[in-house]
């Protein structure tokens, strides 16, 4: 018997998987850091929470769009990444630049330092991805489904 295939369109496979699976840890990660910061000490660093929140919501639409077929996911998932990369960009030159503005880091401060760095190559990777000949696959199978 023979293991099932991936299809055409499913990103959930090859480095999509591992691309998914860095998201989740993200999402985790974000979503409960920026929380607790938030409700317990947002008045300490407004600025750097509510940045950490923004990235936190960018990680959950990206990984949320990641796991879905389709066109219109693709199409979110290359806006989400988009956006991060440029948070990452601007946050992390911002906190290089005016370190005073941010009494506290966020998951994009030095482009993502604290964590390895990651915050800087996943949507990088991400976008390599999407927009690789898998990727295009992906986005184009629902027009094959429909034809």
């Amino acid at each position: 018997m023979r293991a099932p295939t991936a299809h055409a369109g499913d990103r959930r496979h090859g480095p999509g998987r591992v691309i998914l699976a860095l998201y989740l840890v993200f999402v985790v990660g974000t979503v409960s850091r920026s929380a607790a910061q938030i409700l317990t000490r947002f008045d300490e660093a407004p600025l750097a929470y509510t940045l950490s929140a923004v990235a936190a919501a960018v990680y959950v639409v990206a990984l949320v769009s990641l796991s879905l077929p389709g066109r219109a996911a693709w199409w979110v998932s290359v806006v989400a990444l988009s956006v991060e990369m440029v948070g990452v960009l601007v946050v992390g030159t911002w906190s290089l630049l005016a370190p005073e503005m941010f009494p506290d880091a966020t998951v994009w401060s030095g482009y993502g330092a604290g964590y390895l760095l990651i915050p800087l190559v996943l949507p990088a990777a991400g976008l390599w991805w999407l927009l690789s000949d898998r990727g295009a696959r992906a986005r184009d199978a629902d027009a094959v489904v429909a034809r």
